[in-house]
């Protein structure tokens, strides 16, 4: 039990944390876009801009829930600085909202975005890695506006960023969204990302938002659609913590079979003095099984106290953990104990005892009374 809660407590902070970040540093709980831009937006973005004032966006932003609605523009193309040009992909954002919306991202070299430094941009560490650019320096930036001319801006390198994608950092960029419009020469934005108070608010929001905006062109669309990465990362985990619970039930299954069949041989004498005594088969094996329930609960609860109690000394003190893949920085790993996990591990316990105690109770109830009887002579 105490070894359960540990490792699939370990397992489920993994996943609640990486959930935490995929939404505070990218996503955000739900995004707003205008009906087609995830099919054909890439081919035609001019064509799927949101407005810049629209009653919708007032509407979502007096809900009780949002906390926070900011609005993003991507676009492509390409950065230089001096003799050296390389392509990025960017988004145009609010800095004062981005600040909470994105309060996960890491910045671990210079500043994040502010509404104090119009023209200060902030870019991926791999992408300021391959343009040989630092913190303070200048970079022009160039893309096709949405009358397919050409337009360029001159910006401040504010700040470097990282995030759980290597692939991402070593392309990416993000600017102030009035520089994104002022170089793309428009004045709307392609999606509206909204942030929550509570992840578990995500459900009934989406479901409001769909019913109260029906037939107005947008589409609203949860985080997790749009997370491929940490679908996969959690259904890996979730089955190696499937792998766990087996291997734990198989230990306690065999560990209290023996002790039972060692329990029943012991008392084999006890056993067919009861029986000539008038209990009744059913009535052994009913008195066999209620002791590897007992057997079972005594040591869920005893189990659930150790290993909360040791969730709690690990959390404390922290899990030294090294870089994930793609990311060149570690964390401190916690223990997390939640109720579905305490349930799940005292059912696996009462549930696994009963079944390895299944046998020993067939065999102390199949017993032949005078071998019993003879059994200890």
């Amino acid at each position: 039990m105490a070894a359960l809660i540990v490792a699939n407590g370990f397992v489920d902070w993994i996943m609640f944390k990486h959930r935490e970040t995929t939404i505070t540093s990218q996503f955000g709980h739900i995004q707003v876009t205008r009906k087609g831009y995830s099919e054909d937006g890439m081919a035609d973005p001019f064509r799927y801009l949101l407005a810049k004032a629209s009653p919708v966006q007032d509407s979502i932003e007096r809900l009780p829930e949002v906390r926070v609605l900011g609005r993003r523009l991507a676009f492509s193309g390409l950065v230089s600085r001096g003799d050296e040009t390389v392509s990025f992909v960017a988004e145009g954002v609010e800095p004062d909202k981005e600040e909470v919306l994105s309060s996960s991202l890491r910045v671990p070299k210079g500043a994040n975005l502010s509404l104090d430094d119009p023209k200060g941009i902030i870019l991926g560490l791999g992408l300021a890695a391959n343009l040989g650019v630092d913190v303070g320096d200048s970079v022009v930036l160039m893309a096709n506006t949405a009358t397919g001319s050409v337009n360029a801006v001159e910006c401040r390198v504010r700040g470097l960023f990282a995030t759980m994608s290597k692939a991402y950092d070593d392309v990416a960029l993000r600017v102030p969204l009035s520089v994104a419009q002022r170089l793309l020469k428009v004045d709307g934005a392609h999606v509206w990302a909204v942030l929550l108070e509570e992840t578990d608010q995500t459900g009934r929001t989406l479901q409001t938002l769909r019913e109260r905006h029906a037939g107005e062109g947008l589409v609203f669309t949860e985080w997790i659609e749009l997370a491929d990465f940490h679908v996969k990362a959690v259904s890996l985990l979730a089955k190696q913590a499937g792998v766990m619970k087996v291997i734990i039930a198989v230990i306690i299954v065999l560990s209290i079979f023996n002790t039972m069949m060692m329990s029943v041989m012991e008392r084999t004498g006890e056993i067919g003095t009861a029986m000539a005594l008038g209990l009744t088969r059913r009535t052994i094996l009913r008195m066999i099984l209620v002791e590897g329930a007992m057997l079972g609960t005594v040591g869920g609860i005893l189990g659930l106290a150790l290993g909360t109690m040791l969730a709690w000394v690990i959390s404390y003190i922290g899990i030294p953990m090294p870089p994930p893949p793609g990311q060149s920085w570690g964390f401190m790993g916690e223990v997390m104990v939640s109720a579905r996990l305490a349930v799940d591990a005292f059912i696996l316990a009462v549930v696994s005892t009963l079944i390895a105690s299944i046998i020993p109770a067939r065999t102390a109830s199949g017993m032949v009374i005078v071998d019993a009887l003879r059994f200890n002579r």
